[in-house]
């Protein structure tokens, strides 16, 4: 099962240029599902496994994005709520200091009952799942430690959750014992205060079971069972990152759900998260642009962390 709190419509916003203070037009959108579990649902579901995206719906932007999921053969779960989803715009410009600049919209407002709504079904649904991911924001009035409650909530019924979040959300989640975390490097410096993923382990190893931290084209650095290693594969022509770390995310759990060896966990997220990069769709890989990237994923044991 994929948790997408925050649902959102991504949209490439094409522009000729834009100057600061003046009138700019917009020539060309175009619209994609969005929000970072929804990506993780597509990639999944590109991989050829199933999965059911749990998320808050609101307004014509809500019922648009289910649509879309449902052409998929993705199935959509979770309440109604007041307002719309977010929009969220990516600037395609020749101007290079704004090129890929992202715009995000507030999104809906989430009520007690709302959030009520979405832990009865959030719990319905995980007692069919083997696995959950669970990331990205919450709309404004989530509670502060939602990430934390649905941990805790798998940790009932022993089921494993992959959390892919930041700031005090993630702060509070690692209150509680999970199975996986994604975090990038930011997140790591904003979390523990560096990087360095020998610093990184000694402070979540007692808590998380699977830990991955990407920092871009340097790669993953992959613990899991005791053991870590360090993956990357080259590219030669990167057309859009956007999205590239939720279908990371999406590779990995993929693989741990077909039981895969902490090797092919991490071909299969590197893969993924690179194949994201060869097309302009956000946050949408190809599973042939996978196969192709798999076998040249280098992956090299770290001994001392």
């Amino acid at each position: 099962m994929s948790v997408c709190p925050n649902p959102s419509i991504d949209t490439y916003a094409w522009l000729d240029e834009i100057k600061a203070g003046d009138v700019n037009r917009i020539s060309r959108l175009k619209e994609y599902p969005g929000g970072k579990a929804t990506h993780v649902a597509m990639a999944v579901n590109e991989l050829g496994s199933k999965t059911t995206l749990l998320g808050n719906w609101g307004g014509a932007t809500g019922q648009w994005i289910k649509d879309q999921c449902n052409q998929l053969d993705i199935q959509t779960k979770g309440p109604d709520i007041e307002g719309s989803n977010r929009k969220c715009y990516t600037f395609r410009t020749t101007n290079t200091l704004f090129l890929n600049t992202e715009l995000l919209e507030p999104g809906p407002l989430m009520h007690k009952n709302d959030w009520t709504g979405f832990l009865e079904v959030f719990n319905i649904e995980a007692q069919n799942a083997d696995l959950i991911i669970a990331s990205g924001s919450w709309p404004k009035g989530a509670p502060e430690d939602a990430y934390l409650r649905l941990v805790k909530e798998t940790n009932k019924s022993n089921n494993k959750i992959i959390l892919d979040c930041s700031g005090a959300q993630l702060e509070k989640a690692l209150e509680a014992c999970f199975f996986g975390l994604h975090i990038n490097e930011h997140e790591a410096k904003s979390l523990c205060g560096t990087d360095n993923f020998s610093v990184i382990l000694s402070k979540l190893s007692q808590k998380v079971n699977l830990i991955a931290l990407t920092k871009g084209k340097q790669g993953l650095w992959l613990h899991y069972q005791g053991k870590t290693i360090h993956a990357n594969v080259e590219i030669d022509n990167v057309i859009s990152t956007v999205g590239s770390g939720d279908c990371l995310t999406a590779g990995i759990a993929y693989a741990v759900n077909k039981n895969m060896s902490l090797e092919d966990i991490a071909r299969y997220g590197v893969a993924c998260g690179a194949a994201n990069c060869l097309n302009e769709d956000l946050g949408i890989l190809k599973l042939e642009d996978v196969n192709a990237l798999l076998p040249k994923v280098k992956i090299n044991e770290i001994v001392n962390v």
